[in-house]
């Protein structure tokens, strides 16, 4: 299995993995063109992409995903209490495009996949873990704080991509930032903080876990020196050593990552 973040931030999020059977998309929100090029660059040509999983509504998810999938044919894919509001959101997606999905659990070539709620101010939010030939890759972000039960689903996995939204202190001394907005992303329903991640990191660690990715870091308060030092002090004083207990990579907003393979 093959993994590689295309884009990730407030400005548009898209996350590629790959089997020898298919080749997915985790959200599309990105313009059409810049998808195309991001997926050339990573080695895949669009027309191989079989379906797009949506994680929820916001636009920096599902921005290029009618284009897309009217160009390519691509399945959309989403839990079926999703679909009134991306309906609204996407009115010219074609229904043949459409897929929806009640069991959590479900299978797609040689794809295990599962789906689990996330905290986020939407209608719906939700993570995904997929698993091929053994190897388990998983992905949560926009959640304002991780339960013991998204933890129980990002155990086992070998890579997993974990928001790590913003810096509490910079984040609260922002004055870009109004008071509202500051709330909202501190909320229950808003955004993981480095601190917040690490300590989900801190269960995972022999669990199977050996390459994390940050993702999803504000532009103004956070930066990706900031989320990878923060996050491998708060490890450190668990006795748990980046480089050797597991590896820390940051998504990038602007260009595609580094290219991950799960393989046992």
């Amino acid at each position: 299995m093959r993994i590689i973040t295309l884009a990730s931030g407030s400005k548009g999020n898209c996350t590629l993995v790959e089997t020898d059977k298919i080749k997915v998309l985790i959200d599309a929100g990105l313009g059409i063109r810049d998808l195309e090029e991001r997926l050339m660059l990573a080695g895949t040509h669009p027309s191989e992409i079989k379906a797009i999983f949506i994680s929820h509504e916001h636009s920096d998810h599902i921005k290029g995903i009618t284009a897309f999938a009217k160009k390519y044919g691509t399945k959309i894919i989403a839990n079926i209490n999703e679909w009134n509001i991306l309906e609204e959101k996407m009115p010219d997606l074609p229904d043949k495009n459409k897929i929806y999905f009640e069991n959590n659990n479900f299978k797609i070539a040689d794809l295990e996949i599962d789906a689990f709620s996330l905290s986020h101010d939407s209608k719906s939010c939700y993570g995904y873990s997929f698993t091929n030939n053994g190897n388990k890759m998983s992905i949560a972000t926009d959640l304002g704080f991780c339960p013991q039960s998204v933890v129980e689903h990002l155990k086992g996995s070998q890579l997993v991509i974990l928001e790590a939204n913003h810096d509490i202190e910079t984040l609260n001394n922002n004055p870009n930032y109004p008071m509202y907005l500051k709330k909202r992303i501190l909320s229950n329903k808003g955004h993981l903080n480095n601190v917040a991640t690490s300590n989900v990191l801190k269960q995972l660690v022999g669990c199977g876990l050996e390459q994390v990715v940050l993702a999803h870091l504000s532009e103004e308060n956070n930066s990706p020196t900031l989320a990878y030092n923060s996050v491998k002090q708060e490890l450190a004083k668990n006795g748990i050593k980046e480089g050797t207990h597991l590896f820390i990579d940051v998504a990038s907003q602007t260009q595609i990552g580094n290219n991950f393979k799960l393989k046992k």
